[in-house]
């Protein structure tokens, strides 16, 4: 395990383009603002097959960062995270949302969410990126994104109306023909953490 902490910037740029995925591509397309956290393996904001939280719905249905936000600072009150962060919207895809973390040998795992919008609940994100590499701190790490559906809205077009899911569903990719292509599923965001 590395010995003390480490800073990484973290930069999202959008690939969710009307180019990339043409079926129903909405006008006014953004990314809500990006929040996340480090944390160790115990806390999770998403994971698949599992419903989502009240806070992750919400992110996921309106871009709205509360109550996330209080289940992260929760999850640093236990212990479980080491910080949170988190950014505003994107709505130019020229741009990209760009944030710091910092990591430490207690919480040595990354995961942020943002909302694909507009859509029913549908968003992008990475899971546990866990930054520790051959005893040490990772220079870098560079993922590909992809939308998934956190399960609390039974919508299935960007513009549907809002039919709350009732139970809630696990949480899941998203596999319409707006992420799938010819049974691809297209990437929409890519993400970078940068160590310091």
């Amino acid at each position: 395990m590395p010995k003390g902490p480490a800073e990484y910037t973290v930069v999202l740029k959008s690939t969710w383009t009307s180019k990339t995925h043409p079926f129903q591509y909405p006008k006014g397309a953004h990314f809500s603002g990006l929040i996340g956290a480090s944390h160790n393996a115990s806390y999770s904001i998403f994971a698949l097959g599992r419903r989502p939280t009240p806070g992750l719905e919400r992110l996921s249905e309106e871009g709205k960062h509360s109550p996330l936000d209080d289940e992260i600072n929760a999850a640093i009150a236990a212990g479980r995270a080491g910080m949170m962060f988190e950014t505003g919207q994107l709505k130019n895809f020229k741009d990209s949302l760009v944030t710091t973390v910092r990591v430490d040998p207690a919480h040595p795992l990354v995961s942020l969410v943002a909302m694909i919008a507009p859509s029913p609940d549908w968003f992008t994100g990475a899971a546990d990126v866990n930054l520790v590499e051959n005893g040490g701190w990772a220079r870098s790490r560079t993922l590909r994104l992809i939308a998934y559906d956190a399960g609390g809205d039974n919508g299935t077009t960007y513009l549907a109306p809002d039919k709350d899911a009732n139970p809630k569903r696990p949480t899941s990719r998203a596999m319409t023909r707006h992420f799938v292509i010819k049974g691809v599923v297209v990437p929409v965001a890519t993400l970078k953490l940068i160590r310091r």
